[in-house]
């Protein structure tokens, strides 16, 4: 028999996506795919619950590399599921722990599952542990630690880590740094060596692949992107709200920390929690909001809702990075892949083709491609460097006021919401700095007049409302500004800046 209708549509889908594989992988190949033994430079993230055996042996048999997400797992189910990869594919894969975030005895034990499993790598987050880095390249494996700043990477080099993730802050899930990736990525390349540095953060499209790859890095980590895949262990409802949303939904915050170091920023869609509308997150009391395997979940907890998770999923942690609003559909990871790396080769082809005829007289016929900014109504490179310094020093004056006010409000609410805003104006002016740098401009050193104006008022309440009202300033003026901005990560960056001015609005 010849199949159904979409049986046959599935493996003729199929055949195409290995066509694009087998070509990408002749065009894009990298030291890091040398390295890994994989043949195209797309690499997925160790996102725990959610890459599990079925998702990285799909990845794998794609042409990608895999981790498997083994953060806080038993070492029965660690060995269980390389067991299960093993069967699927014959190609290499990692497994990703996280020291930071696992009781060292438990840690100990997934350590000595990994080296007697003799499995190919072992990919390492958060903070640097030189002597379980030793101790892995002792038994002869791989060692991939992912990092948030440039300090990161030079512990990790100094360690022996073999190859470097750069993860930016438009990253899902937890998140290391502050630093665009682009900006970061440059800082780490220049100390990496011969060390290969892949790139994390956002990541969803040909273009965002081509865009890292001409800066140097060696390959993408695909996160949010492989978690709207068939394959995903993520619940139907996590891989919905992806597909549904955009970047402007998504927003960093502190309150799902139960099981992870205090302090610890990740990346989620906005949901009640996010709105504040379950109370302080850093309270004592453990609510139990869900259940997975029989192990019960808690509100405010890091866990994010499974295949085999049931409760009040609308309350957990959705994580998702900044390239969700490109992630339109739920496909197999072998044609998420292919997506991207198809519109990464025809971006090159086309570069190729724009570069051979590039001594060609010009047309007197005026493109809109070839109009500069001004010409069609976006800001000019002068303009968006004023304006971002505008911003920069809006927000800067906006940290100092909810900084002053967190200590002088009597309300314990109060100061932990101003507390709140102050996190978000320094990380607004941290994106800012970034953006302004990645322009080859130099920042503005100023603080805006607002802190002064906010202080020359009477009265706690009067002075949270005054905040208010700048914050509802800048959110307008980010509303009239995003349509005359024209770079796509830039107006991914503001549009997270807004969504954050919009939240204290309310």
């Amino acid at each position: 028999m010849s199949g159904t209708g979409s049986e046959r549509t599935d493996r003729a889908g199929a055949s195409s996506a290995r066509s694009i594989i087998d070509n990408a992988g002749s065009v894009f190949r990298t030291r890091a795919c040398d390295i890994l033994g994989c043949e195209v430079p797309v690499v997925l993230a160790g996102m725990g619950g959610v890459a599990r055996s079925e998702l990285v042996a799909a990845v794998s048999e794609a042409g990608g590399y895999g981790f498997l997400g083994m953060v806080r797992e038993s070492p029965r189910f660690i060995r269980r599921q390389i067991n299960e990869v093993r069967a699927a594919t014959k190609h290499d894969f990692g497994v990703n722990l996280i020291p930071a975030a696992t009781p060292p005895a438990v840690f100990e034990e997934e350590l000595k599952v990994c080296i007697e499993e003799k499995v190919h790598s072992v990919c390492l987050f958060w903070d640097v542990d030189p002597l379980a880095i030793a101790r892995l390249r002792d038994s002869g494996i791989l060692v991939v630690c992912q990092v948030g700043s440039l300090r990161d990477a030079e512990e990790a080099l100094a360690a022996g880590a073999q190859i470097l993730i750069a993860q930016g802050v438009e990253a899902g899930g937890h998140v290391r740094g502050e630093e665009a990736r682009m900006r970061l990525l440059a800082e780490v390349l220049k100390i990496s060596g011969d060390v290969p540095v892949l790139v994390a953060g956002g990541i969803a499209t040909g273009k965002d692949f081509i865009e890292v790859l001409d800066h140097g890095a060696s390959g993408v980590v695909l996160g949010t992107a492989l978690l709207a895949t068939r394959e995903s262990f993520a619940h139907d409802y996590h891989k919905q709200r992806v597909v549904e949303g955009s970047s402007a939904d998504t927003l960093r915050t502190t309150a799902f920390h139960i099981n992870w170091p205090a302090g610890a920023y990740v990346r989620v869609l906005k949901n009640s929690v996010t709105e504040g509308r379950h109370g302080d997150p850093f309270q004592p009391r453990l609510q139990t909001v869900g259940e997975d395997f029989g192990r019960a979940l808690y509100r405010f907890s890091t866990d994010s809702p499974l295949r085999s998770t049931t409760g009040d999923l609308e309350t957990m942690a959705i994580y998702a990075g900044e390239g969700t609003g490109r992630i339109n559909d739920i496909v197999p990871a072998e044609e998420r892949i292919a997506g991207i790396l198809d519109e990464a080769l025809a971006l090159r082809a086309a570069a190729s083709k724009a570069d051979a005829s590039a001594g060609e007289p010009a047309s007197p016929v005026c493109y809109a491609r070839e109009a500069d900014d001004a010409y069609m109504g976006f800001l000019s490179h002068a303009e968006l460097v004023a304006f971002l310094n505008m911003l920069l020093e809006a927000e800067r004056a906006g940290a100092r006021a909810a900084a002053r006010l967190a200590v002088d409000l009597a309300d314990p609410a109060a100061q932990a919401a101003m507390r709140e805003l102050h996190a978000n104006e320094t990380y607004c002016c941290r994106l800012l700095l970034d953006e302004i740098a990645a322009l080859g401009e130099l920042p503005s050193p100023r603080t805006g007049e607002f802190y002064v104006k906010l202080m020359a008022v009477e009265g706690n309440d009067a002075r949270v409302a005054f905040l208010a009202k700048g914050q509802r300033w800048v959110a307008r003026k980010l509303r009239e500004t995003l349509p005359k901005i024209r770079a796509d990560g830039l107006h991914a960056r503001l549009t997270e800046m807004l969504a954050l001015h919009e939240t204290a609005e309310t």
